[in-house]
């Protein structure tokens, strides 16, 4: 039986203590000897070595990463706790990553960062672990990596900033970036309202407080049990999300002590609770990657299609940019987490198990909704049921595609055009300022080679900008189709993750400019109407571009081992657990 499934009274019979950390400080001789000496040097007493539980406190904080910037203060109110609770704690760093600097996209970096943390739980004296994570990429990347070592986990967001606020209204950042930008190329504001909405956007510390990635992983991952209940969306700047981390330092310590590990919380009800609560949330189509991922480190069975199917009965109930109106401080005001739960009921499986030891629906309990145009009741929804992400595939998309239908424009959901395409996306950022482009607003915009290995990374530009001559006509939407993502603060009638991506040789790559493409999402079809024996001679004369800045370090291993979209785009080694058993020491 391998180190990872060995039960506490098993290890306690294999190491002579139920801590792990036991096996460094607990060791006889010169073994023993040099882990505990050294770290006198941290002035930590006597008792440090003898029976606590060790604790890690993971913290991707950075100054790359300005949504992120608070974790290194929160970490101090983790410690608290831990040390109230009796154990030790230990903060450490990571690879960081923010979804605003990072280039060629912050996605390129989630993997590295899983396995970062990944080989330092292992190789280090920890019996569980804090995660402190932000940003969009920050939160999978840890859940990823913490899971496959399946040390007793307990993950903490750093929170949603405050509104923004412009001219006497609400803007969202992302949702409003978009909005904004768009109506100065199309000539209806000036650079002066532009540069003045850009100082009343993000006014305080933590992560986009719109329904975009990190705000949808951060709900998401409570309700699959792996946050403290009713903290997901608390904003950064308020008190008590420092009480909050004090309360996850006190009881990671305890769930050391149950031996409470995340192979017992993702189970495969945990990640259809995940997957409804997108569709409710109106949350990012960047939660499917990212849980597919998952899924494939901890051993549970979850496709693409469960993102289609799982949803049919679940309506959008929050009001939130971009599919609806308000922010995530309005939603936590409202009722937060806990009164959503409490909303969506049996749509959820309540019996799961939660890192409080307690199920789902013993955690929310009584909770209650203070305001329903923010979290609305079932019989009153925003969008209706089945307004959550569609699965579309056919000859363009055999291994499927995604579209969030409450993001888009519901007449355009069956719609057949002209495609325009594009190999670059540099090449159609330049093509569409041209005011001589030969576009309208029937056709079908098409940029590929922005997939997991094609960019390289998946970047975040599905939600391509308009043409500006349209935009300057008026036309505020297009179908629009890609092998990117798109950040979950935009909206737009968006055909994203085509699989197979063009750069691995997909039916994307054989589109021309000419060709007609036919979009039906309530038939859950994209198709090329090409037909067989010309799309064949296309393929037999296709050759794969070099992917840029492949050729060393990180982005080749990238390059040579990512996975396609519906795969979740981890790396092909990476998949399984590695378990935390420890080596034998060298000296």
């Amino acid at each position: 039986m391998s180190a990872r499934n060995l039960g506490k009274e098993e290890r306690e019979a294999a190491t002579g203590s139920g801590l792990r950390s036991q096996q460094w400080f607990g060791a006889e001789g010169k073994t023993g000897f040099m882990h505990r000496s050294w770290l006198r040097s941290e002035g930590l007493p006597d008792d440090s070595f003898r029976g606590r539980p060790v604790i890690g406190i993971a913290n991707s904080w950075s100054e790359l990463t300005s949504c992120n910037i608070h974790l290194r203060a929160l970490a101090e109110h983790v410690k608290r706790g831990i040390w109230q609770a009796g154990g030790v704690p230990f903060e450490f760093p990571t690879t960081s990553a923010g979804e605003p600097l990072v280039r060629p996209t912050a996605m390129l970096l989630r993997n590295l960062i899983a396995m970062d943390l990944e080989e330092t739980l292992r190789a280090n004296p920890l019996d569980g672990v804090v995660l402190l994570a932000g940003c969009d990429k920050t939160t999978p990347a840890y859940l990823m990596g913490a899971a496959s070592v399946d040390l007793p986990t307990l993950l903490l967001t750093g929170g949603p900033m405050l509104n923004g606020k412009y001219r006497g209204s609400d803007i969202g950042s992302g949702t409003s970036v978009w909005r904004f930008t768009e109506a100065y190329r199309a000539g209806q504001i000036g650079a002066d309202e532009v540069a003045e909405a850009e100082g009343c956007m993000a006014r305080s510390q933590g992560h986009c407080m719109t329904m975009g990635t990190a705000s949808t992983l951060a709900c998401i991952s409570e309700y699959m049990g792996m946050q403290l209940p009713g903290t997901a969306a608390l904003p950064a700047n308020d008190s008590r999300r420092a009480t909050a981390a004090h309360l996850a330092g006190r009881r990671i310590v305890e769930m050391v002590e149950e031996d409470l590990r995340p192979s017992a919380i993702l189970t495969r009800e945990a990640f259809e609770n995940g997957v409804r609560a997108n569709a409710a949330l109106g949350g990012s189509t960047n939660a499917v990657i990212h849980l597919l991922a998952l899924a494939r480190r901890v051993g549970v069975e979850l496709t693409l299609e469960d993102f289609d199917t799982l949803v049919r009965d679940v309506p959008v109930l929050a009001d939130l940019m971009p599919s609806g109106r308000f922010l995530m401080e309005d939603f936590e005001y409202a009722g937060g987490t806990a009164g959503f739960a409490e909303t969506l009921g049996d749509l959820l499986h309540r019996d799961t198990l939660t890192v409080t030891g307690r199920t789902l629906g013993e955690n929310y309990t009584g909770a209650e909704v203070y305001d329903r145009e923010v979290i609305r009741a079932l019989d009153n929804p925003v969008k209706p049921a089945g307004s959550g992400i569609a699965v579309l595939r056919g000859n363009l998309a055999p291994r499927g595609a995604v579209i969030k239908q409450s993001a888009a424009s519901p007449a355009l959901m069956s719609h057949r055009g002209r495609a325009l395409v594009w190999d670059a996306l540099t090449d159609y950022l330049r093509d569409a300022d041209d005011p001589e482009l030969d576009v309208s607003a029937d056709d079908i915009l098409i940029v590929r080679n922005v997939g997991p290995r094609g960019y390289p990374g998946m970047p975040e530009v599905g939600n391509l900008p308009l043409p500006r001559k349209l935009l300057e006509a008026g036309v505020e939407d297009m179908v629009r189709i890609s092998d990117a993502r798109m950040s979950g603060t935009s909206y737009g009638t968006v055909v994203l993750h085509v699989v197979p991506e063009a750069a691995a040789g997909g039916p994307l790559a054989l589109v021309r400019s000419g060709d007609i493409v036919a979009l039906d999402v309530p038939s859950r079809s994209l198709t090329l109407e090409v037909d067989d024996a010309e799309l064949d001679a296309r393929r037999a004369a296709w050759a794969p571009r070099q992917v840029p800045g492949s050729e060393r370090g990180w982005t080749r291993l990238y390059v040579e081992h990512v996975t396609q979209a519906d795969e979740g785009a981890d790396l092909d080694f990476l998949q399984g657990g590695s378990g935390a058993a420890v080596g034998p020491q060298a000296f």
